[in-house]
């Protein structure tokens, strides 16, 4: 049978953030990590203490490069190991650890203008947060875009609000609904963040952020499974007191439910995660990333669903 996905150039039945990239460079396109130094409000006492509680001290960057490091020698470091596998590619400078609109304009300026002007860099993408998104940061980001691409990574995590609140997110659902619409009203690109087996959240749960955020504009999306990883509240919380966790077999197929949710346009960045085994807790099936994608296949195979069946107007 033939795929009925037209977002796909091979047996993918959803719309693949390599897809995407292809489609419209016609090449491979790596993202490059980088670590520009930011914090964020609910970590430096802003808005709170300690930061998410499954983020670690590095951000959600933890194999991100040294901060002792340039940008520029980050960037050049890192696309050295993407040319070993990937020769005459093209590259995503990718602003990851921490939210990094959280300060000065004439920081998010200088960080970006060192590739916006490289041949080679075919987008820019920024890791940041809901609240974090000044009138003047986002009016340059617009501006930005005349040169490149921009997208905004956007973590909501849950749209559950008291589940944000045992976070320690310190923002509520409705910010996020506040940012997403500001952005559609520039050239910027917002991918949005969420996160399943979250601490007491149901699949119901699961499935209603999924189904909360299926008529909002946004262009992407990652999909993550929670990482409970040592040296965290939440890995503090859970060695304490170990809460239940999604078996594999279920986060597949929750997974495929969430996608026959979403609009066929939006681009799938991530479908799971990439944890540090060793600073690894639970779950351990998390390690091997490459059959969780796999058996994903499979079951939209099994099932013959796609993204976006179950999606309403």
């Amino acid at each position: 049978m033939d795929n009925p996905f037209p977002y796909s150039f091979n047996e993918k039945r959803y719309h693949t953030f390599n897809y995407y990239l292809k489609n419209r460079y016609h090449c491979k396109v790596s993202k490059v990590m980088l670590n520009a130094g930011f914090s964020c409000p609910n970590r430096d006492g802003n808005k709170g203490i300690g930061g998410c509680i499954f983020c670690s001290e590095k951000g959600s960057g933890d194999s991100n490069p040294s901060l002792s490091e340039s940008l520029l020698k980050q960037y050049e470091d890192n696309k050295r190991i993407m040319d070993r596998k990937w020769p005459n590619g093209m590259y995503i400078p990718y602003f990851q650890s921490f939210s990094n609109t959280y300060g000065p304009l004439s920081k998010i300026r200088e960080m970006t203008q060192l590739f916006a002007d490289m041949d080679e860099v075919a987008e820019i993408s920024i890791a940041t947060r809901c609240d974090c998104l000044e009138d003047e940061t986002v009016s340059y980001l617009d501006s930005l875009c005349e040169q490149k691409p921009v997208w905004l990574e956007l973590g909501l995590q849950t749209s559950n609000d008291e589940t944000g609140k045992l976070l320690n997110r310190c923002y509520d659902f409705s910010d996020f609904k506040d940012a997403l619409y500001r952005l559609e009203k520039t050239k910027i690109r917002s991918c949005v963040h969420v996160m399943n087996g979250l601490p007491f959240e149901t699949k119901d749960d699961m499935l209603k952020t999924v189904a909360d955020i299926s008529h909002l504009p946004f262009d992407g999306i990652k999909i993550h499974m929670l990482h409970v990883i040592r040296n965290t509240a939440l890995g503090d919380m859970y060695e304490a007191e170990p809460f239940e966790l999604i078996s594999r077999e279920d986060y597949i197929s929750l997974v495929v439910d969430q996608l026959e949710l979403l609009r066929p346009e939006v681009v799938i960045e991530r479908l799971t995660g990439d944890p540090i085994a060793e600073d690894l807790l639970s779950p351990s099936w998390l390690i091997n990333k490459t059959t969780i994608l796999n058996d994903i296949d499979k079951l939209m195979r099994k099932r013959n669903t796609f993204q976006g069946i179950r999606y309403e107007q």
